[in-house]
């Protein structure tokens, strides 16, 4: 097959972004107004771990979505555009790193926020912490959908699939890794995980770029986010 010069760019990643940005609005628009609450009052601490699933659906038809659909109608596909595959030997790898970055990397990154700051662990594992909590018998498995197989899948498409090629068609690929990575913690909206989010972020941009495909860093993104779940979990 032919393989063309892509088409997609800055304005499809535009597109992605407000896509799942309105669609999530939406879609707790959407659920307030069906259960009856106040917006102002609809928080992640009021739902079910399956309304927060649920509502995460609609972020995704961005960033997972439309980068999918634009590589097909404006390039070559996934596959040959974003990098989308994987290999046999990306999974063990890709765990291994992702296990590693999480047990090794954040506390080396998120030391100098303890020595300088009041901020303690428990700070720190909050937002994730008040996932974890909600998962109790048949909610685990689908926190484990949520965050350790759908979360990794659309940010890796988004993030090292479409923002980081195109970045790296204007840029050197350095700075291209590193707008990206940066990006990719601030998207949390977590300050506190910024520099961890940010760090682990690079790791994901390195493999994606030296491989030349997605399967390295989806897997490390898995496993990361797995030991988070894992440990919270296991830890009650």
């Amino acid at each position: 097959m032919t393989e063309t010069a892509p088409r997609w760019g800055a304005v499809d990643l535009a597109v992605a972004f407000v896509v799942a940005q309105l669609a999530s609005a939406l879609g707790f628009a959407l659920f307030a107004a069906a259960q009856g609450i106040p917006m102002d009052e609809l928080g992640t601490d009021a739902l079910t771990i399956g309304e927060v699933a649920l509502l995460q659906v609609p972020l995704w038809l961005g960033l997972l979505g439309v980068p999918l659909l634009a590589t097909r109608l404006r390039g070559n596909g996934p596959v040959r555009d974003l990098g989308l595959w994987t290999t046999l030997r990306d999974a063990p790898v890709g765990l291994a790193i992702g296990v590693a970055c999480q047990l090794v990397l954040v506390p080396l990154v998120t030391l100098p926020i303890f020595i300088f700051t009041d901020t303690d662990q428990e700070a720190l594992e909050a937002p994730a912490r008040e996932l974890t909590d909600k998962a109790q018998g048949p909610g685990v498995l689908v926190l484990v959908l949520v965050v350790v197989v759908a979360a990794p899948l659309a940010e890796e498409v988004f993030f090292r699939g479409m923002l980081q090629r195109t970045l790296a068609r204007h840029l050197p690929i350095w700075p291209a890794m590193l707008i990206t990575s940066v990006l990719f913690g601030i998207s949390h909206f977590q300050a506190l995980q910024l520099p961890a989010l940010a760090a682990f972020g690079l790791v994901l941009s390195v493999l994606a770029h030296r491989t030349g495909r997605l399967g390295p860093s989806i897997w490390a993104h898995v496993g990361f986010n797995a030991t988070t779940v894992v440990a919270l979990v296991a830890g009650g």
